[in-house]
């Protein structure tokens, strides 16, 4: 057999990657609302900040979730 002609290698692991999420996108937006609240009003400020706490909470869990289901030889 020839090199082109060899199998292929047998795949070592299962890729993992995120499943798709708007918590970036709403920490972005309070982080912007935080931002603009410093020259509006103290009031978007901390709408902001809750959101931004909020979500920054969320993202951590659901990081923490996906990284407790990897196998054992990667933690």
């Amino acid at each position: 057999m020839s090199e082109i002609e060899q199998d292929a290698p047998p795949v070592g692991e299962e890729i993992h990657l995120p499943g798709p999420t708007l918590i970036p996108f709403m920490t972005a937006i309070g982080i912007t609302l935080i931002v603009i609240g410093t020259t509006i009003t103290i009031i978007l400020s901390i709408v902001g900040a809750i959101i931004f706490v909020v979500t920054t909470i969320m993202w951590i869990r659901d990081t923490r979730r996906d990284v407790a289901a990897l196998p054992e030889e990667h933690h």
